[in-house]
């Protein structure tokens, strides 16, 4: 077969078969798998090319085997498209049809050597050049100049808070070990290697789905079905007598031949050190395979074995003459999720005090563990075909803005549905870091949240780096741990005001969330479609508005936040008097102001909207002629805050002697624009944070003022000539 052009093509083909070979993950060799897919290649190609040097006999306008070289290139490219080569169809079809024109490019100047052979051929270089140079670069940061430098400003409420960085090594040694079945065929620390053998547990139960080539496949790697799963776990171990609490941390899904159990040690090592037993669960088995993924209808069974775990852990902890024996307090437990483990937390703490299995009610529960709190990782909360809501725990969510995986904060969906119905002081938060992704919070993940070849299209450029997001997470969760194991209150100020950390933390914009226990609803805009109305017979009022309404938040793939809220915008720039601001009043009933004290903090979730939205008022006419106009720069918001009590006196806060007023925090994922839209969405959703207006502060400015007597809230938007906010849960949060 002499057809120079056809083993050009060919040779193309069969490099983008070998990259999908070597990184198709079945448990061999990845050159195996390389060859095994050139192979491959090289039938398809051969094949197709026959195919159509047959069907093509009768072409004469076009040599027959230019003609069938080309069109079994495409062919083959289209094969491989949807065999396994994730790119998204455009740029795919594109790239491969520049590669194409450069084969065509390099035969017809081997035939003729002129001017236009030549010019042809340095062009498709060019562009082949421009191809493979911005998919070996890291990417660009195209908003790195749009949002101010984060703590540039300082805050008067930082100064009050006194703690130790919680992310800072601890006084105990740490001791680490491993337990499990002592059986595992792939990993030596949970066969020969494990210092406490477990017994293995029964889930066929839990996991319907294991069958078939699922089955087949997994059985055959690991050695083990659904009706002997493993417990094994890594231990970080405080050296001493204890007891100590207990925090188990559980992976997410990733290639189950990938292990991701082993990616928390800088968690592991330093909660240990702090003195919390921290262990984390091995659950590969339960994760995505080229045999295939469960696609959530595993989160029962990921949730079940973490209270197997505890159980275990349990029965140690009482068996007289055990090494573990007395060892942990059990009645402290933290449970910690990373995306799919994420999810798997809250059901686990849902599942906890049941009686039996919701989904299977003959399978009976007996758990009962005193779990303090949950964290979840960049979570999902999709997975399970349940609604999970929460009771009475402490909580905490945390989550990138260049989480590729998870493009939406999800776990602030379980933070919202959580509910407190006793007196026990708890509390919940939300933090949203910018710059941060999905995998680096495991340290064997990585920078890139999708696998090759489709990692090469990620814009890496804006991200923290590993050890920075890692940082933030210890900071972050320790600061959780403790204060629901240990009862140390005071840490609950870094979710109240991010600024009080800024010195242990990477110089980055964090959004954080943040509500007590015993706060006190007046407004969360989800009881009715009145809009002058909040709960109890508080009643609404604003004037000189350009934008207000109440609607869901959706997230940036135009799902669905679960959260509504309200929408403020003013505009004063065309204006004739400038006197006449924007003002969102709230009237409180009796119920709501009787909330109010002197120890008590006015409380709400605020965060910066598109002031284009206010374009909703301009007529088309209008709109077509704005096109022609500059775009208004994204303001820097600040407004003020006014109470008023019953007797008439007034006291007044700037929100930004609270906290500044984050500008959206815009995302670039991947290096090409338009692919953000096609696999992402846009470029930034809607994120509150929690503001505190303490009213010992409202005292000081004028000390006539009664905090015990506040008829009124007013939002008086006074410092921009425009702009747009979201607000949100409007109450009052006793002292914590």
């Amino acid at each position: 077969m002499k057809n120079r052009l056809f083993y050009f093509i060919s040779l193309l083909t069969l490099v983008f078969y070998a990259i999908a070979g070597y990184h198709f993950l079945t448990g061999w060799h990845p050159l195996i798998m390389m060859l095994i897919a050139i192979l491959l290649g090289v039938v398809i190609n051969f094949g197709v090319y026959i195919l159509f040097n047959f069907l093509g006999k009768r072409i004469r306008s076009i040599p027959l085997k230019s003609v069938t070289a080309i069109l079994s290139g495409i062919v083959v490219f289209i094969i491989l498209k949807y065999v396994g080569f994730g790119w998204p169809l455009v740029l795919y079809s594109t790239i491969a049809a520049v590669g194409i024109l450069l084969c065509i490019a390099i035969y017809r100047f081997q035939l003729k050597r002129n001017f236009s052979s030549s010019a042809f051929l340095i062009i498709m270089l060019i562009g082949i050049g421009y191809i493979l140079f911005i998919l070996a670069n890291s990417g660009t940061d195209p908003y790195d100049k749009e949002v101010p430098l984060a703590f540039s400003e300082s805050t008067s409420m930082v100064s009050e808070v006194e703690i130790e960085n919680p992310a800072a090594t601890g006084s105990y040694t740490v001791k680490t070990f491993t337990y499990g079945s002592g059986t595992d065929e792939q990993r030596e620390e949970f066969s020969t290697g494990v210092t406490y053998t477990t017994n293995s547990v029964d889930g066929t139960w839990l996991i319907p789905d294991w069958k078939d080539k699922k089955k087949k496949w997994r059985e055959r790697y690991w050695g083990f079905g659904a009706e002997n799963f493993p417990l094994n776990g890594r231990v970080y171990m405080p050296e001493g007598n204890g007891p100590f609490p207990l925090t188990l941390i559980v992976h997410g899904n990733h290639s189950m031949i990938d292990y991701s159990d082993d990616g928390y040690g800088y968690l592991g090592e330093l909660l240990a050190s702090r003195g919390i037993i921290t262990v984390s669960v091995d659950e590969n088995f339960l994760n995505g395979h080229w045999s295939g993924d469960f696609m959530g209808k595993e989160m029962p069974a990921r949730a079940w074995l973490l209270l197997k775990h505890l159980e275990q852990w349990r029965n140690w902890n009482n068996e007289d003459g055990h090494e573990l024996s007395h060892k942990v307090d059990m009645e402290n437990i933290m449970l910690v999720g990373h995306s799919r483990g994420g999810e798997a937390v809250s059901i686990a703490a849902a599942y906890n005090p049941l009686p039996y299995f919701p989904d299977q009610a003959n399978q009976k529960f007996d758990f009962n563990f005193n779990i303090k709190g949950v964290v979840a990782l960049a979570p999902t909360d999709y997975r399970y075909d349940r609604k999970i809501i929460l009771n009475n725990i402490n909580f905490l969510s945390i989550q990138g803005s260049y989480d590729a995986d998870e493009v939406s904060f999800w776990g602030m969906r379980p933070y919202r549905r959580l509910q407190y119905t006793d007196s026990i002081n708890r509390f919940k938060s939300g933090v949203y870091i910018h710059h941060a992704n999905h995998g680096q919070f495991n340290s064997t993940w990585g920078n890139s949240d999708f696998g090759a070849p489709t990692k090469w299209l990620l814009n890496l450029k804006p991200l923290l780096k590993e050890k920075q997001q890692q940082e933030a997470a210890k900071v972050f969760i320790s600061a959780f741990a403790d204060a629901s194991l240990k009862g140390k209150k005071e840490y609950r100020s870094i979710f109240k005001n991010v600024a009080v950390a800024k010195q242990w933390l990477p110089v980055e914009h964090y959004l954080t969330s943040f509500e007590p226990s015993n706060f006190h609803t007046i407004a969360n805009f989800e009881e009715d479609l009145d809009i002058t109305t909040a709960k109890n017979s508080t009643s609404i009022n604003t004037s000189n508005l350009g934008l207000w309404k109440e609607q869901y938040l959706p997230t940036r793939d135009e799902g669905s936040q679960e959260n509504n809220a309200v929408i403020l915008g003013w505009d004063y720039e065309n204006r004739t008097s400038s006197s006449d601001k924007g003002v969102y009043e709230l009237r409180l009933s009796a119920d709501d102001s009787i909330s109010f004290s002197a120890k008590s903090s006015l409380q709400f979730t605020l965060g910066a909207g598109n002031h284009e939205w206010l374009d909703i008022n301009l007529t088309e006419a209008q709109k077509e002629a704005k096109k022609d106009e500059e775009k208004r720069e994204v303001p820097e918001l600040d407004f003020t805050i006014q109470l008023t009590d019953e007797s008439g006196q007034t006291s007044s806060l700037k929100v930004s002697e609270i906290k500044g007023i984050t500008k959206p925090l815009k995302t670039r994922f991947t290096k090409f624009a338009f692919l953000d839209k096609q696999m992402i969405g846009a470029d930034w959703e809607v994120q509150l944070q929690t503001y505190h207006f303490p009213m010992k502060t409202f005292y000081i400015i004028n000390s006539e003022f009664n905090v015990d007597a506040i008829s009124s809230i007013k939002f008086i938007f006074d410092q921009t000539d425009y702009g747009v906010v979201v607000l949100d849960e409007i109450g009052v949060s006793g002292d914590d």
